[in-house]
């Protein structure tokens, strides 16, 4: 009924504040994937950390411009290129690549922005204990 549909709503709604885009795309098997997002073990991620949100802010707006904006997903590639420029983690010397990696592995609002991405898409910038994230989801697993 319409009660549940609200419902699942409120709970994609909680992931991150540039989540209603994907979402917008309406493809039937995004909606099914979203249902299950929070029930895979691994995930497979890139990402860009900075110190200040200023930064963060700074490389999602290329990532806007680039892809985004025209709401087109951000080729690993190309992510790769900005995390190598803006990304203060060591990762950022492998394009922001983490691997695969369990849950319960990251930090809180890390891994609740990673787990619950759809594949290939990319979050908005969030804080963590570390400092500001934006995670390009490129796989999961159980």
């Amino acid at each position: 009924m319409g009660k549940n549909d609200k419902a699942g709503g409120k709970g994609k709604a909680k992931q991150a504040s540039g989540s209603d885009e994907p979402a917008s795309k309406g493809k039937g098997k995004a909606g099914k994937a979203a249902d299950g997002l929070g029930t895979c073990t691994y995930v497979k991620a890139r990402h860009v950390l900075c110190e200040k949100q200023g930064k963060i802010n700074e490389a999602y707006k290329k990532l806007q411009d680039g892809w985004l904006d025209s709401g087109d997903k951000v080729p690993p590639a190309e992510f790769a290129k900005i995390a190598a420029e803006y990304s203060e983690c060591p990762s950022g010397k492998k394009g922001g690549d983490l691997g695969w990696f369990p849950r319960g592995k990251m930090a809180g609002p890390f891994q609740d922005v990673a787990f619950n991405t759809p594949v290939g898409v990319t979050s908005a910038p969030f804080k963590s204990t570390h400092g500001y994230h934006i995670i390009l989801s490129e796989g999961r697993k159980n």
